[in-house]
């Protein structure tokens, strides 16, 4: 049986200050290949490249990567300001959309950093532009300096509730991850639960209530060392293995009515 497909999110480049490309990091394709034990294929984000419904029937699951520019505010009827930073309103345009209907098909997906982000907007909920400027808050952003291991160094717990789906997936409700990310969770969507906080009460962890299949978002890159962390590797397991359920109800042959 060839592997389920599972979709990842790309964003744009310009190689050598001047070549436009949409591209993926590789932790991100070793995570779904090596961990989910699926086919990682790159999707370009832009509506004059592919469609929503395309991706939808391309794929069996998807991973709404991170990225460094941000959703736009007014995607949650807010305006724009310098402590929100660049954006891309094609690759807006893509997951926000995408994101409503995989959840409401059941296929699975899966939020990372700026696709946690993105969840939370696709559904309704709102954005802090910068994390470490509310009062008691810390400073979640990735370091300045430092080899590529200092920069995704496991940083701090993450608390979620015993009965949701993260604990269920981890083995434990305490959990050690790495932090990248200037923005986070002001508003939650209106589906969108809060299952997993920081020391300092930024949201970590999201899923869908009452999505008909998987839908999970985290605000830390689990696609570091996916392969070789405790926490990573349960996660991108799960996705694969609802990836290979989804698959396998597409390839069923349908019963024809008598």
């Amino acid at each position: 049986m060839p592997r389920a497909r599972i979709g990842i999110i790309s964003n744009q480049y310009l190689v050598n200050d001047q070549y436009p490309t949409h591209a993926g990091g590789t932790m991100n394709s070793a995570a779904v290949a090596e961990v989910s034990e699926c086919l990682p294929l790159i999707i370009p984000a832009d509506p004059r490249l592919v469609s929503v419904n395309e991706l939808l029937e391309a794929f069996d699951g998807f991973v709404f990567t991170g990225a460094r520019p941000n959703v736009h505010p007014e995607e949650y009827g807010e305006a724009a300001t310098d402590a929100h930073g660049d954006f891309d309103r094609a690759r807006d345009a893509i997951t926000l959309p995408l994101i409503r209907m995989a959840v409401e098909r059941g296929q699975p997906i899966l939020g990372i950093c700026r696709g946690f982000q993105e969840m939370n907007v696709a559904l309704g909920g709102s954005l802090y532009p910068e994390i470490r400027d509310l009062p008691g808050r810390n400073n979640h952003r990735m370091p300045p300096d430092g080899t590529l291991e200092e920069k995704f160094a496991l940083r701090h717990v993450v608390t979620v509730s015993e009965d949701g789906p993260f604990a269920q997936i981890f083995g434990a409700t305490e959990v050690m991850t790495n932090t990248l990310h200037g923005q986070g969770i002001k508003s939650p969507g209106a589906r969108v639960v809060i299952d997993g906080t920081a020391p300092d009460g930024t949201p970590e962890a999201i899923f869908v209530r009452d999505a008909a299949g998987f839908a999970l978002g985290v605000q830390w890159h689990p696609e570091y060392n996916a392969a070789n962390d405790p926490v990573s590797r349960p996660l991108f397991a799960a996705l694969g293995q609802a990836a290979r359920e989804w698959a396998a109800g597409r390839r069923a042959p349908q019963l024809k009515s008598a």
